[in-house]
């Protein structure tokens, strides 16, 4: 979820970054449904599912950004990869093609989802999430996790983005009242499984615009408190 490439290392050509950053994003999708399909069959306690499903997922962030951090940066994220190219950290002309191979990189994680557990490729969810309550965590999740990585960035402590970022969505999931989706592409590929972890498509775009809102909040917040070191 954010640049973690040692500072001498030259950077992989682009096609190789983009194909890690859809390979981590369909890993991502796969672990957050996978999980969640899983954790619905283990038992009908919600907040054992739920408790599951935050488990997998912060795991598998640990091990995605170790794994990928130095090919492609590991942003897994839209909106970590805005945030980035906010501080100069991601060259503006590669937004566009690192966001395009997230987004499928998560659609393709939730059809492997779905597949595995013996359902349809697709099959569009039904859970819809549109309570204001729900809105607003998801501004905090996502301006949580933005202001941790850009601090970490800033601070040149890149080595604990990985731990730091598993443990923030892992502790989000029971903290905020949206369960800290806090990625856009994560959000459409949940439209994909009508499942534990998915949302309904009417819900999404309410979802995503509080996303960057949160981003946008999580940038100011590390620029004016956090990190004033970063703006010199």
């Amino acid at each position: 979820m954010t640049d973690v490439d040692a500072p001498s290392a030259a950077p992989r050509p682009l096609a190789i970054r983009m194909l890690a950053e859809a390979l981590g994003s369909a890993g991502l999708g796969a672990t957050v449904i996978g999980s969640g399909i899983m954790a619905t069959r283990l038992t009908d306690d919600v907040g054992v599912q739920l408790l599951i499903n935050a488990v997998a997922t912060a795991a598998a962030l640990v091990v995605l950004i170790v794994v990928l951090g130095p090919v492609s940066g590991a942003h897994l994220n839209p909106v970590v990869t805005a945030a980035l190219a906010v501080q100069r950290r991601v060259p503006a002309r590669e937004i566009l093609p690192t966001v395009l191979a997230q987004v499928l990189g998560f659609a393709a994680g939730a059809v492997l989802a779905n597949l595995m557990y013996g359902g349809a490729a697709v099959s569009i969810s039904t859970t819809v999430r549109a309570e204001p309550g729900l809105l607003l965590g998801e501004v905090v999740a996502t301006a949580g996790l933005v202001a941790v990585i850009l601090t970490l960035v800033a601070r040149d402590q890149q080595a604990w983005v990985p731990a730091a970022v598993g443990l923030y969505i892992g502790s989000a999931y029971f903290v905020t009242s949206s369960t800290s989706f806090a990625n856009p592409g994560i959000t459409l590929g949940r439209i994909l499984s009508d499942s534990f972890a998915g949302i309904a498509p009417e819900s999404a775009p309410a979802f995503i615009a509080a996303q960057l809102v949160g981003a946008a909040v999580g940038v100011l917040v590390v620029r004016a408190l956090l990190a004033p070191s970063a703006r010199r």
